[in-house]
């Protein structure tokens, strides 16, 4: 009697989430397992205006960041967090690599936008250095090919950072 066993069975699938790096405004790309990619994600600069195509929404944190380090086919990506002066994130969105390639004076160089409730209160902007751009299926989505390592959950508001 020969015994096969399906490649489908979950019995081997198994999930971890990497720890969180220390968020800064310039920061070196982490990939799961904590080591540095080789790439460098900077905020340049940032300030309080309203968004060109929504201005009667008011003030929202207009930013730019570079990604040293990177090529045009990784597209690293973190997550970029307007924070108060006790690093409590009023709102984040995750920025990629790609987004700062293209035609422009410094081409690795590229801007996005936070919206926050209170932009009075916005201290400064960091970024967090966990690599975002790929993230495996979990086990429970498919537990032939998933499992694995998977970057943490992004930065909500009210997390502190």
């Amino acid at each position: 009697m020969i015994l096969t066993l399906s490649g489908c069975s979950s019995w081997g699938c198994t999930d971890t989430t990497a720890e969180r790096g220390e968020a800064g405004a310039r920061v070196q790309v982490l990939d799961t397992e904590g080591r540095p990619l080789g790439v460098t994600a900077a905020v340049l600069d940032w300030r309080l205006e309203p968004h060109p195509q929504v201005p009667s929404e008011g003030d929202r944190v207009h930013f730019s960041f570079r990604f040293d380090g990177a090529d045009e086919y990784s597209d690293r990506a973190v997550d970029a967090c307007a924070v108060d002066e006790d690093r409590v994130a009023l709102g984040c969105r995750t920025v990629h690599s790609s987004q700062a390639f293209g035609p422009a004076e410094d081409p690795l160089t590229g801007g996005d936008w936070l919206v926050v409730d209170a932009p009075e209160q916005v201290a400064d902007v960091l970024l967090v250095p966990n690599d975002q751009s790929h993230d495996r299926p979990t086990c429970e989505v498919d537990a032939k090919d998933g499992g694995g390592r998977h970057p943490p959950e992004p930065p909500v508001r009210g997390d502190r950072l």
